[in-house]
């Protein structure tokens, strides 16, 4: 019996290729919300760019995290042998 593709290959990786951009959203609007709360708590109407900064420490954590995987992945097929170049002899008088 033939294996068959999954019926949601396609959405599952429609999705793992939008999950950087949407965690990079949604951890910048977290931190705004945590400022929100800050500048709620304390009275003090800077406080909010406090969340805003760990919004996009967040975000950019999230976008390092994401580069050390593709990296990894891409690591791998480079020691493939399938991958690997051939090099040409300038020196080989046969041919």
């Amino acid at each position: 019996m033939e294996e068959s593709e999954p019926k949601l290959k396609k959405v599952v990786k429609g999705a793992n290729d939008l999950s950087l951009g949407i965690s990079i959203v949604v951890a910048i609007l977290i931190g705004i919300a945590i400022g929100i709360g800050l500048q709620k708590l304390f009275g003090v109407r800077w406080v909010i760019w406090i969340g805003v900064v760990i919004g996009v420490g967040a975000a950019l954590r999230n976008i390092q995290i994401a580069y050390k995987q593709q990296k990894a992945s891409l690591d791998e097929l480079a020691n493939d042998p399938r991958y690997k170049t051939r090099r040409f002899d300038y020196e080989d008088e046969d041919e």
